[in-house]
C-alpha cells in the first residue's frame, strides 16, 4: 500500500477511492479484576527478594500483562505492531510492572541522523532495531533505582530472547520519554543515550498533523560496532570516535569546522578553508599564510569582521568542534574535563577597542588584553580530545565594593565562570551516560559554591587542588594539618613536568625555571566536611575527600612538591587515591595547550581593531593548537598506528625518500614518521634527549611541506595543492 501511494504521488496513476469497512476493535484478553498489589516492597532495589523478568508466554501471563497496562499505563495495552516481546517484572513481593517491545518507528529524523544511515539503508536494516513501546513501574512501588535496574536486566535478556523467538539478531533498542511527566533519569542511569526528539506525529500521521506530544528519543546499542555490522562507515552518524579519527590533512578542517552555524553557508565554507590554510603555518599572520593570494586575505577579514551581534561568534565557530569532541568523549570510560584560565596580552594594540585590564607591570603600567577561560577534554592516557567551551572576557577593573561579601551574588563574582563551565559539563554528560566526567581544576576553583553546585546533580565529579587551610571541626586541627597527621597509606612515583621561568608581576611572584623530574611521593587521604562560609550558614556542609601528596627526598635546592587535593570521588582504597593523583597530574595538559597557543600559534601577535575580531581569530586558533598537541602526543602515545593517520600520501612518500637518501629507517608506523619530522625540524634524537616538543615538530612539518612541493614538481605530481 505504501508503494502504491508513492507511485500515485508521482503521477503514474490514480487509485480508486478506498471503501473502509468498520471493524470492531478486538478487546485484549484481561483478568476478571485488577492485579493484586505487591506487598512490603523495600525502598532499595538491592533488598528486593526474587527480582526477575518473566517473558510472557502463557495466556495467564498475557492476561496479567494486559490488565496491568490497561489499568496503570497511560498508553494502555496496545495494540503493538510487528514482532513483539512482553515481560512482567516479578518478585516475591508480587508483580512490580511490565515491559513491551515491538516494531521500531519507521522514520525518526534525529534517530536516523544519529545512526547515520540513508533512507535506503534505513529501509533495508530497520529490522535490527526494536522499540520499547511499554515500560511500567506500578504507582504504589517506591523503590530507589528499580527502574534503571529493570532497564539493565531487560537489555541483558532481550537479544537472546528475541533470537530464540524470531531468529533475528538485534543491534539497537529505542524508546521514548514524555518529558512532561518524566525526566528520563532512569534511562541515563542504565546507559541509554539521548539522541534527540520526536516530531509528535506518530505512526499513522499521513497528513503531518503532529497531534501527539513531543518526546525525547533514547537509544541503547546492543553491539558497540553496530554501524559496521550494517555496512556504515565508522565515522557515520553521531556515534563515538577514537582520538585519531578524522585527523587526516585533507579532511580535518571540514570535520572540526564544517557546518558551523554562522548564519550563512558561505561563511561556514570560508571558515573551513581559513582553518585549513592557517594550520599549515600556524605561527604566521593570515596575510603570510595566503602567500600573496589577496582574495583569500580579503575573505578572511570579511569572516572575522562581523557585527558584534552576528552569529559569527566564538561559541558558533567552536560548535562543530565541540560536537566532534563529545563524540570522542563517548569512546572513553573516563574523561578529564580540565578547566583553567590564561591572560592574553594585547598591550601592543593601542587602538584596539574592547580590551580589558589584565594586570600591571613593575612600572605600574596597565597591561591590556583578554582573559581566556576554557575547558579541555583529556583522555586518561593524556591524549587531548578537544575544546569543550571557551570564552574570552575583557576584565573590567571594578570600583571597591560597598556591599559586604555576603550580599554579592555569586553570579557577579569572577569565580562564577568556574560554575558556568561545570554546569555546561553537567548538561553535556546527558549525551554520554556511559562516560564518567571529572571536572579538574586548579586552586582558584577552591570555593564552597562550586562544591555546593556539584552536589545538586552529582553527575560530574570534582577534583580540585585545595587553596584554603580551612577549619573542619571545633577543637580539631585545620584541614592541612589534619590530613598530614594521617598515616602513610601509599607511595607512588609521578612525573613532575618542567616549568619555565616567570618574571615578577604585580600579583604574582617570580618563578624560577624547573626541569622535569620523577618524584617519589607519600600519599595520605581522609574524608572531611567543608563547612559553609558565614554568609551561607543556611546550607549544609559538603562531604569531600582530601588527598595529601608530598615529595620525599627532593633534589638539593628544590622545594618539595606538596599538594592537597579535594575530590567528590569516594576514596576507599590507596589505589583510588593514586588514580586521582594521576588524573590531577594530567592537569598540565591545559598548560601545554596554552603554551602551544602562545608560542606555536602566536595568538598574542594577532593585530585587530576590536576585541570581537580577536575572539573570532582566537577561536580558530584554539582548535588548531589542539590538533598540534594531539599530533605531537599521538607520536609518543600511539606510535603503532599507521603513518597515514596523520600524514597524506605525498607526505609519506616524501618522508620515505628522505629516509632512503639519509640511510634512515623508512616510516611505516606513526611513531617513525613523527621522529623523522622532528629530525627535519632540528631534533637530534640523542639517547638522553627529551621527546620532541610542539615547536620542533612544527618547524619540521613546515620544512616537510616545502620538501613535498619540491617532490611534487620533480615527480610530476598534480594532486599536491601548492604545485601550481
Amino acid at each position: 500500500m505504501k508503494a502504491l501511494r508513492d507511485l500515485e504521488g508521482k503521477g503514474h496513476f490514480t487509485l480508486p477511492v478506498s471503501v473502509r469497512r468498520v471493524v470492531k476493535q478486538r478487546e485484549p484478553r484481561r483478568l476478571c479484576g485488577p492485579v493484586v498489589e505487591p506487598q512490603n516492597v523495600p525502598e532499595e532495589v538491592s533488598e528486593i527478594i526474587g527480582l526477575k523478568l518473566v517473558m510472557v508466554e502463557t495466556e495467564g501471563q498475557m492476561r496479567i500483562w494486559n490488565e496491568l497496562m490497561m489499568q496503570e499505563h497511560p498508553q494502555g495495552a496496545g495494540p503493538l505492531v510487528g514482532r513483539q516481546l512482553r515481560y512482567l517484572i516479578g518478585s516475591d513481593h508480587g508483580w512490580l510492572g511490565g515491559l513491551g517491545f515491538a516494531a521500531a518507528a519507521l522514520k525518526l529524523e534525529d534517530r536516523d541522523r544519529w545512526i547515520g544511515w540513508s533512507d535506503l539503508q534505513r529501509r533495508k536494516h530497520l529490522n535490527v532495531v526494536v522499540g520499547m513501546n511499554r515500560f511500567l513501574i506500578r504507582k504504589n512501588v517506591r523503590c530507589k533505582n528499580l527502574a534503571s535496574k529493570v532497564l539493565s536486566m531487560s537489555m541483558a535478556s532481550l537479544p537472546e530472547d528475541f533470537w530464540q523467538r524470531f531468529q533475528e539478531r538485534l543491534l539497537l533498542v529505542e524508546s521514548f520519554v514524555d518529558t512532561e511527566t518524566h525526566d528520563g533519569a532512569c534511562y541515563r542511569a542504565a546507559n541509554w543515550i539521548p539522541v534527540g526528539k520526536t516530531k509528535g506525529r506518530g505512526r499513522q500521521d499521513r497528513y503531518m498533523t503532529s497531534q501527539l506530544s513531543v518526546k525525547d528519543i533514547y537509544i541503547y546499542p546492543l553491539e558497540s560496532d553496530f554501524r559496521k555490522q550494517i555496512g556504515l562507515d565508522s565515522h557515520a552518524g553521531l556515534g563515538a570516535l577514537s582520538p585519531q579519527d578524522g585527523l587526516e590533512k585533507e579532511h580535518w578542517a571540514e570535520n572540526e569546522f564544517g557546518g558551523a552555524p554562522l548564519g550563512d553557508a558561505r561563511l561556514s565554507k570560508r571558515l573551513v578553508k581559513v582553518a585549513a590554510d592557517k594550520a599549515e603555518v600556524p605561527d604566521r599572520a593570515f596575510s603570510g599564510v595566503a602567500k600573496g593570494d589577496w582574495p583569500s586575505v580579503k575573505a578572511y577579514y570579511r569572516l572575522i569582521d562581523q557585527p558584534e551581534e552576528s552569529a559569527v561568534d566564538m561559541f558558533n565557530i567552536l560548535s562543530p568542534h565541540r560536537q566532534r569532541t563529545a563524540r570522542r568523549m563517548q569512546g572513553q570510560k573516563t574523561v578529564l574535563c580540565i578547566q583553567d584560565g590564561s591572560d592574553l596580552n594585547f598591550s601592543n594594540l593601542d587602538q584596539c577597542e574592547g580590551l580589558g585590564q589584565i594586570g600591571t607591570n613593575q612600572t605600574s603600567a596597565k597591561s591590556r588584553g583578554l582573559h581566556l577561560h576554557s575547558t579541555l577534554a583529556v583522555a586518561p592516557n593524556g591524549l587531548p580530545l578537544g575544546v569543550l567551551r571557551a570564552q574570552c572576557n575583557a576584565v573590567e577593573v571594578k570600583a571597591k565594593q560597598q556591599r559586604p561579601e555576603s550580599e554579592i551574588p555569586i553570579e557577579e563574582k569572577k569565580t562564577f565562570v568556574w560554575i558556568e563551565h561545570h554546569r555546561d559539563l553537567v548538561e553535556l554528560s546527558a549525551q554520554m551516560p556511559g562516560t564518567q566526567l571529572i571536572d579538574v581544576c586548579d586552586r582558584e576553583a577552591d570555593f564552597f559554591e562550586l562544591f555546593d553546585e556539584q552536589r545538586r546533580t552529582k553527575r560530574v565529579a570534582l577534583l580540585v587542588r585545595a587553596r584554603h587551610n580551612r577549619s573542619i571541626a571545633k577543637g580539631s586541627p585545620k584541614l592541612f594539618d589534619a590530613v598530614s597527621q594521617m598515616p602513610i597509606q601509599s607511595q607512588v612515583r609521578v612525573h613532575v613536568p618542567r616549568q619555565s621561568a616567570r618574571p615578577k608581576k604585580s600579583k604574582q611572584d617570580a618563578r624560577p625555571k624547573r626541569p622535569g623530574r620523577w618524584a617519589d611521593m607519600e600519599v595520605r587521604y581522609k574524608k572531611i566536611r567543608i563547612a559553609p562560609p558565614k554568609f551561607h550558614k543556611d546550607k549544609a556542609p559538603v562531604e569531600v575527600w582530601v588527598i595529601h601528596v608530598v615529595e620525599v627526598n627532593p633534589p638539593t635546592g628544590s622545594k618539595p612538591i606538596q599538594w592537597f587535593l579535594l575530590t567528590t570521588i569516594a576514596i576507599t582504597s590507596p589505589e583510588q587515591a593514586e588514580q586521582c593523583l594521576r588524573w590531577y597530574c594530567l592537569r598540565w595538559r591545559i598548560e601545554d595547550w596554552h603554551r602551544v597557543l602562545k608560542s606555536g600559534c602566536r595568538i598574542e601577535d594577532l593585530a585587530n581593531k576590536t576585541a570581537g575580531r580577536l575572539r573570532r581569530a582566537i577561536a580558530i586558533n584554539l582548535v588548531i593548537a589542539w590538533r598540534i598537541m594531539l599530533m605531537t602526543l599521538l607520536g609518543r602515545e600511539a606510535t603503532q598506528l599507521p603513518a597515514e593517520v596523520l600524514f597524506s600520501d605525498i607526505e609519506v612518500r616524501t618522508l620515505r625518500a628522505y629516509a632512503k637518501k639519509n640511510h634512515l629507517k623508512p616510516p611505516v608506523q606513526l611513531g617513525d614518521a613523527i621522529k623523522l619530522v622532528a629530525k627535519i625540524g632540528g631534533h637530534l634524537g640523542r639517547k638522553n634527549d627529551l621527546p620532541p616538543g610542539h615547536q620542533i615538530l612544527w618547524h619540521g612539518y613546515i620544512a616537510l611541506n616545502i620538501m613535498c612541493l619540491g617532490y611534487a614538481l620533480f615527480s610530476g605530481e598534480q594532486n599536491y595543492p601548492d604545485v601550481n
